[in-house]
């Protein structure tokens, strides 16, 4: 561990364990062409540098590919069990691959697992095809993923990341495309943090075991790493889109066009270090806690308790005071209220900063009171009177 990173590490430390604010360090500039690191909850950019230059990211574009498996698997047009046929064409992509042969058959789950730890070509373009039917395809449905994501800088021509001209993407969009899927899909760690693994080839010479080592050396380099992609190919040197998750926050570090295939691995930890150090995570109140209990007009219940829809998360510099709530009720509540009609919302802060919102739901259903209850009513009125 070099010096500056020591250092790093003892100020979270401290920081941690004394709860004191030590003092933000400064933000790190790296050996990279185009750097980003973003927070995963919120989205926030805490470090950048040319995070919006097209370039190429080799096989870090196999991060949307793996985003369409899931999307595919979850939406019940694949499953993990179904059998992939491979293709001539998938058979003969170069680069990093797992040397599948034409017609050899391999499930979804097996063919994930090799892009997710070895970065297989072959296996990628084999899944594209059996997804989308071709290669071609499969490249609009992983353009127009990235249009609807806001990757305005992404132009994919290919599924695995081979150099070809005109694909090419930002450290920003690789962001997004790493945030969309380690929080819509956070079971893809089941892949992306093992160190080695073996799958069985099946074809018509027989079975024969082959193994896999992942190519991302930051979860053996780094304590809470969780992924994500490597890439290197002659036009885009090295690149890393490196994710890590340690006190509940997920941190995304994606670093373009770095020199040296160990260098990446180490600006990455360096971004990865000052996140960790200068901020944390505040979180409101959970979901279904109730808030208030709330005066209803013309109801055959009183009142009906207002509950928290939605956690709201905030990043703020390490150290700072707790967030502050303030509920408000929408004024005027009469009966008929329906269970989870938004009755009023609470108000977070954090010093002089807002922290966001979170709108308050009925819990229950409240009828319109009938004659009987209005009656009762008037009888008790009567009686105070």
């Amino acid at each position: 561990m070099n010096v500056k990173r020591f250092i790093a590490c003892l100020m979270f430390f401290v920081t941690a364990v004394s709860g004191i604010n030590v003092g933000a360090a400064e933000a790190p500039v790296l050996d990279g062409k185009a750097y980003i690191l973003m927070e995963a909850s919120t989205g926030k950019v805490l470090v950048q540098n040319n995070a919006d230059e097209a370039l190429p990211p080799a096989s870090v574009t196999k991060i949307m590919t793996l985003l369409l498996i899931y999307d595919n698997v979850d939406s019940g047009k694949i499953k993990w069990d179904d059998n992939v046929t491979v293709s001539v064409h998938a058979a003969g992509m170069g680069g990093s691959q797992i040397f599948l042969e034409a017609n050899e058959i391999q499930t979804v789950e097996t063919l994930t697992k090799a892009i997710a730890i070895a970065s297989a070509n072959d296996a990628a373009v084999a899944m594209a095809e059996h997804i989308a039917g071709s290669e071609e395809a499969f490249v609009s449905m992983m353009n127009e993923k990235a249009e609807k994501l806001g990757m305005k800088n992404t132009t994919f021509k290919n599924a695995c990341g081979l150099d070809t001209d005109g694909h090419m993407m930002s450290a920003r969009d690789i962001a997004i495309m790493s945030r969309e899927l380690i929080t819509k899909y956070p079971e893809i760690t089941k892949f992306t943090t093992v160190w080695q693994d073996t799958i069985t080839h099946k074809t018509a010479k027989g079975e024969k075991k082959f193994g896999l080592t992942n190519t991302n050396r930051l979860i053996k380099w780094y304590d809470g790493a969780t992924g994500l992609k490597t890439g290197s190919t002659g036009n885009a040197f090295y690149c890393l889109s490196g994710t890590a998750k340690k006190n509940g926050m997920e941190l995304i570090a994606v670093i373009m066009a770095c020199p040296d295939p160990k260098q990446r691995f180490r600006e990455v930890m360096k971004m990865l270090d000052y996140g960790y150090v200068n901020y944390e995570l505040k979180k409101g109140e959970p979901v279904g806690k109730i808030a208030a209990n709330v005066p209803v007009t013309g109801g055959e219940e009183d009142s009906v308790n207002a509950i928290v829809k939605e956690e709201v998360t905030y990043l703020s510099e390490r150290g700072k005071t707790a967030l502050k709530s303030e509920t408000k009720i929408n004024d005027g509540l009469k009966a008929p209220i329906k269970q989870g009609d938004v009755i009023g919302e609470i108000v977070y802060t954090l010093g002089d900063e807002s922290a966001g919102s979170s709108p308050l739901i009925a819990e229950k259903d409240v009828e319109r009171a009938g004659f009987g209850k209005n009656v009762k009513r008037l009888f008790e009125l009567w009686f105070k009177g």
